[in-house]
Parts: C-alpha cells; sequence; structure tokens
C-alpha cells in the first residue's frame, strides 16, 4: 500500500522547514503554511530564489504553537522569538546583515526578486529572454484572500519513485529538503496533471503542473552542503511539458485541494485518475 512518508509545512516563506506528524489540509493547503514573510525595507517579499539577498533563510527555523497558533523564528545561535515581535525582526536583522521585517501581509503590488540559475536548460521555455544567472523582479502571486505567500500551487508534493530515479541520474544522495515539498508520498512516479490523489481518509487533491526548478534546490539546507551539479542534473534529465506555459527542467508536482481533510504519517495514498 503506498502512504504519506513524511509532512512539511513553511510557517514562514523560504525558512526552513516544520516536520509534523499530523496536519489540516485546507482549500488552500496546509494549516500554517507559508503564512509569514520577511519583508525587505523597500516591501520586497523574502524569496531565497533570490540567493545573494535570501539564502540566509533557508537556516532560519520556524514552528508554529500548537496551542496558540503563534510562530515561533529561530536563527542560529540565536533566541527563539515570536514572528510578528520586534525580537524576531531584529535577530532575522542581525543574522541576514540588513534591515527587515517578518509579516503576515504585503504591501500592495509587492514582488519578489527572482535569480535564474547559469545552467544551460535551466531557463524554461516561457522566460526565453531571460539571460543565465540574471535577476529579474516577480509580482507576488494573488492569493486571493487566502493570505498566504505560495509562488504556484497550495500543496507541493514529491514521490519516492522520481526521488530515486533522479539519486540514480545524479550519481549521489539528495536530501529530499532541496524540494521543499509538504509531503513526500509513497509512489512509483508522479501522477501527472489533471489525476486526483486520495490521502487517507477524506483529503483528496489534483495535480496540476509538473514543479519547474529554480536555484533552491543546488543551494545549502542548513546542514545539507551546495551542490551546484544539481542544476545539470534536472536540466538533463527532468526537462519537461509544463501544460500551458512550456518546457521547464521540473522536480516534483503542484496540486490543488479538491476536498479538505486531516492528514496522518502512514495514510494511505491512492491514485484515483482523472475527474
Amino acid at each position: 500500500m503506498h502512504r504519506v512518508l513524511d509532512i512539511r509545512r513553511y510557517p514562514l516563506k523560504s525558512a526552513g522547514a516544520e516536520r509534523l506528524r499530523e496536519v489540516e489540509l485546507g482549500e488552500h493547503g496546509l494549516a500554517g503554511d507559508r503564512t509569514w514573510v520577511c519583508l525587505d525595507a523597500d516591501g520586497t517579499v523574502g524569496s531565497a530564489k533570490q540567493p545573494r539577498l535570501w539564502a540566509g533563510l533557508l537556516t532560519v527555523g520556524a514552528r508554529q504553537e500548537a496551542a496558540s497558533g503563534r510562530v515561533v523564528i529561530a536563527v542560529p545561535g540565536g533566541t527563539p522569538a515570536f514572528a510578528g515581535s520586534p525580537e524576531a525582526d531584529a535577530a532575522v536583522t542581525a543574522f541576514l546583515g540588513r534591515p527587515v521585517r517578518l509579516s503576515r501581509t504585503a504591501p500592495p503590488g509587492a514582488s519578489r526578486r527572482h535569480r535564474w540559475p547559469d545552467e544551460p536548460g535551466m531557463i524554461p521555455e516561457w522566460a526565453a529572454g531571460a539571460e543565465p544567472g540574471g535577476e529579474e523582479t516577480v509580482a507576488l502571486r494573488d492569493g486571493s484572500g487566502d493570505g498566504r505567500f505560495h509562488d504556484f500551487g497550495a500543496l507541493h508534493i514529491v514521490t519516492t519513485g522520481t526521488l530515486a530515479r533522479l539519486r540514480s541520474e545524479h550519481g549521489a544522495e539528495i536530501d529530499t529538503s532541496r524540494f521543499r515539498p509538504n509531503l513526500v508520498i509513497d509512489l512509483d512516479e508522479d501522477p501527472e496533471p489533471g489525476q486526483r490523489i486520495s490521502l487517507g481518509p477524506e483529503a483528496v487533491v489534483e495535480v496540476t503542473v509538473p514543479t519547474p526548478r529554480c536555484v533552491v534546490p543546488s543551494l545549502s539546507h542548513g546542514p545539507v552542503p551546495e551542490d551546484r551539479a544539481l542544476m545539470r542534473t534536472l536540466a538533463r534529465h527532468h526537462r519537461t511539458e509544463v501544460p500551458g506555459f512550456g518546457r521547464a527542467a521540473c522536480f516534483g508536482c503542484y496540486a490543488e485541494v479538491v476536498r479538505p481533510g486531516r492528514i496522518e504519517i502512514d495514510d494511505p495514498v491512492m491514485v484515483l485518475g482523472r475527474e
């Protein structure tokens, strides 16, 4: 039987994962996922997709207290503090080396900075004019009032079968944290766009598109070291069609929630097909 192997949420966008035994999967994704952002002095949303400015966020810890719902922020070597407090802002500011603040809202028309990978094949067809290693300012996704800061889908899924294939292609171990999934599920391959997946007794999600990859998987993630060669492996073996957009180097898949429900580690997983 296929099952849920790992559940991860990211209370602060681009910060480290909080690993869970169980969680409520709502209309807009995992409860508490990506509800806070780090804002630069100019109001730009912090994203590790521009590592020159924000790679340090990947080593910042963020977890949500079960009782209060408050998010605790912990920088390496620092004292934990609640997101939204002067202490948390001061800790992240000192760690990143420039003034920033944590927020649950973004300014109207907010944007994030995106650095394109240097490796050939890592720039998607829809950004054919982008320069390798160049920077672009990207409008923040309109969450339509859902209070989340997802770049695209509500849920990001990685499967064990596709991960095993990538490890073989890369010729080295690959830590799953590089891909920042919400769920790691035991399937032989990624479901295709339009296919639905049941998670446990209640929840159902529908795959929308393969996940286009940026520079983030190649970066250091806490104890997981930098691996620039991973970009070459993705470009060589995982360039595929993203329906409605064009070809890109992809790994994992985005999904939207069809039916909410509580999910737990070891819950059964079943690919239901298309509606």
